[in-house]
């Protein structure tokens, strides 16, 4: 059913079947389960990570539903849990368009969205109402600051949108890997995380908010390796946990007719190095903190090898555009299968790490 839907939308730009598509879900939620059936997830798959349990382990990652609009609708996908976003303090339009861009052969995506949101009140507000009907999924707000705000103040622009948005979060997503927003990724360092963190902790603690941070693939290894480290020896690593990657802004062999336009690539062509920087972060905190392996997750074997790498968790955004909403169900399913295949009776086991705190 959803390849006759394709069709129809990939006729249309990218960004304006974006739109029809959360303007669909938003109005009709239940149209998202004309594409799926019910997910029957094992305890193979449960999980109890930094207080919160997900039944199983895909998630959907931030970027596709920047303003919370459409939550009760990737319930009924089957995600085990939603991160919304990027939210800025303020509300900003992004980049002029066209600004994301079909590589169909590729089975890939590039953005340079620039955080167009409706910013941190008015989603604050959204998410106020949706919880007087509350769903079972997690919910994760990924914040990150305004493309005005100089990166000496970005700490203010993390904290205010925090301010407006913890109440109705399950965990927080710091944005600093963006390649979209000028002079973002300059943030990614150990000393300015800490930092940060030290500066969201008053009301992070008050919301006893998991913080993941969110890497960029482009970093080189030796400095994925000192931010890990460093989070994992440092006073929040028990409540913190990394997702890897962002999009990258690399170009590897694409065919794709918009291969050479600028912004952060996703989808296929990231999944080799975000797995690698898994692995790498993986190892260089000691598999001490919890691990979202994001990028280039299609299949139930693409998860799989970023869990066997040290991920905990996944998310999914490309496949979703290419494969549509039953991808979720077929990784879940899948998933189950191959860890039941090599004897592992946990995500926890077969990824090598202690998330049950």
């Amino acid at each position: 059913m959803y390849s006759a839907v394709r069709s129809i939308l990939f006729r249309l730009s990218a960004e304006r079947a974006h739109e029809w598509t959360l303007a669909l879900l938003r109005s009709v939620p239940v149209a998202a389960s004309w594409f799926t059936g019910p997910i029957q997830a094992s305890e193979r798959l449960s999980q109890t990570i930094l207080g919160l349990h997900f039944p199983h382990p895909v998630g959907l990652a931030a970027g596709l539903d920047k303003n919370g609009v459409a939550i009760p609708a990737w319930h009924r996908v089957g995600f085990s849990f939603v991160e919304i976003g990027t939210v800025t303090p303020r509300p900003q339009p992004g980049n002029p368009k066209p600004r994301l861009f079909r590589l169909i052969e590729d089975e890939a995506l590039i953005n340079r969205m620039g955080f167009n949101n409706e910013g941190a009140m008015a989603v604050a507000k959204r998410l106020a109402r949706a919880r007087q009907k509350p769903t079972r999924v997690v919910l994760g707000i990924n914040i990150g600051k305004n493309k005005d705000t100089p990166n000496a103040r970005a700490h203010e622009d993390y904290l205010a949108a925090l301010a407006h948005t913890a109440p109705f979060a399950d965990y927080l997503t710091i944005n600093i890997s963006s390649p979209n927003t000028p002079g973002l990724r300059d943030l990614q360092s150990e000393a300015f995380i800490l930092e940060l963190l030290h500066a969201l902790e008053p009301i992070r603690s008050q919301y006893r908010l998991p913080v993941w941070v969110k890497l960029a693939p482009d970093l080189a290894d030796a400095e994925i390796e000192r931010i890990a480290g460093a989070l994992a020896e440092s006073r929040f690593r028990e409540h913190l946990g990394l997702i890897c990657t962002n999009t990258t802004v690399q170009r590897p062999k694409l065919s794709g007719r918009f291969q050479h336009e600028a912004g952060g690539l996703s989808g296929r062509p990231l999944a080799a190095r975000s797995t690698e920087v898994v692995r790498i972060a993986a190892r260089a905190s000691r598999r001490q903190l919890p691990i979202i392996g994001s990028g280039g997750v299609f299949t139930a074997e693409d998860a799989y090898e970023k869990i066997r790498n040290g991920a905990s968790l996944v998310q999914i955004y490309t496949a979703l555009i290419y494969r549509g909403p039953g991808v979720v169900k077929e990784i879940v399913h899948g998933l189950d299968a191959l860890l039941a295949r090599d004897g592992f009776a946990s995500i926890r086991q077969a990824a090598g790490v202690d998330v049950e705190r």
